[in-house]
């Protein structure tokens, strides 16, 4: 079996404030989504953040996460409506030692996000 990094440019023990370029792929302002989501559940200290990075770099998507004081995940992710949509999915799940026990999904106008940056 052969691995390949999904982010290189993003290795596992970046600092807060890593950010990735994602691609627009020529889509407009108007063929753009942007959605906030607050992640609950045991969504901090098993990599949800990183793994959120990651996911917003193969899907394409921009935004931020960040961990919340009351132990929650909050994230912004903009992009076309399907890619949004995979990333929503993605965060109802959450990576493997994850445990997400509700997802709160607000819409929200494009913002023109152009990267995708995890912070403290």
């Amino acid at each position: 079996m052969v691995t390949t990094p999904i982010l290189p440019s993003l290795p596992p023990c970046s600092p807060p404030g890593a950010s990735v370029t994602c691609p627009q792929g020529g889509r407009g302002a108007e063929d753009r989504v942007h959605r906030r989501v607050v992640v609950r559940g045991v969504v901090q200290g098993v990599g949800f953040r990183w793994s959120c990075a990651q996911e917003a770099a193969r899907l394409g998507v921009a935004g931020w996460v960040r961990n919340r004081p009351d132990g929650a995940v909050e994230t912004a992710v903009e992009g076309a409506p399907e890619q949004v949509d995979a990333m929503l999915a993605f965060l109802a799940r959450g990576p493997r030692h994850a445990r997400v026990t509700g997802l709160e999904v607000h819409e929200a106008p494009p913002q023109g996000l152009t990267t995708f940056e995890v912070e403290p």
